[in-house]
């Protein structure tokens, strides 16, 4: 499984980089939110971990542009930032983002994990099936109709929903609201 990063942080890209690589993931890191679209488009990720806040352009409007070209629209995001902005957060959930992860909150193992349920639940396999049990809470939640986008679980404005590793994302998460 291969995991892009497009984040302009190098100690973060580095870190979660060798994180994913333990875990048994390839990964290719974009230091822009414009490398990152070619990177998208040449390497077909099975996800991206995109950063928000970057010096050519926010995290949304990469978002919003891999959305909205077929080669790269149905290849999941998670937005990962420092900026907790509430509706920063919303307006990428609404335009198609997976997750919203605030850095200062998630260790390195809590986003490899993240990422192995997050695949997990999307039909993919995984390196390392370690995991794998984790998922089964975040699935039961998974009832919503897809074609509502914006309410299924792992879509909205709450940074951590549905998923089993919210304990380090978002302290007293299990509030259903929105609210960051």
């Amino acid at each position: 499984m291969k995991i892009l990063i497009i984040d302009d942080d190098q100690l973060t890209s580095t870190t979660w980089s060798m994180g994913l690589k333990n875990a048994g993931f390839e990964v290719v890191n974009a230091t822009n939110g414009q490398d990152g679209i070619n990177q998208a488009k040449s390497q077909t990720p099975n996800l991206i971990l995109l950063d928000q806040i970057m010096p050519d352009m926010l995290g949304n409007e990469v978002l919003s542009t891999l959305k909205q070209d077929p080669s790269t629209s149905n290849i999941p995001v998670m937005l990962i930032s420092n900026y907790n902005e509430n509706q920063m957060m919303k307006d990428a959930i609404s335009q198609g983002a997976v997750d919203y992860i605030l850095k200062y909150q998630i260790e390195t193992k809590d986003l490899v994990d993240k990422v192995k349920t997050l695949l997990s639940q999307l039909g993919g396999t995984q390196p390392d099936t370690q995991a794998a049990p984790a998922a089964t809470p975040a699935t039961t939640d998974s009832t919503a109709p897809a074609s509502d986008a914006g309410t299924t679980p792992a879509a909205s404005a709450d940074p951590t929903p549905g998923t089993p590793a919210a304990s380090t994302d978002t302290p007293g998460d299990n509030n259903p609201t929105g609210s960051a």
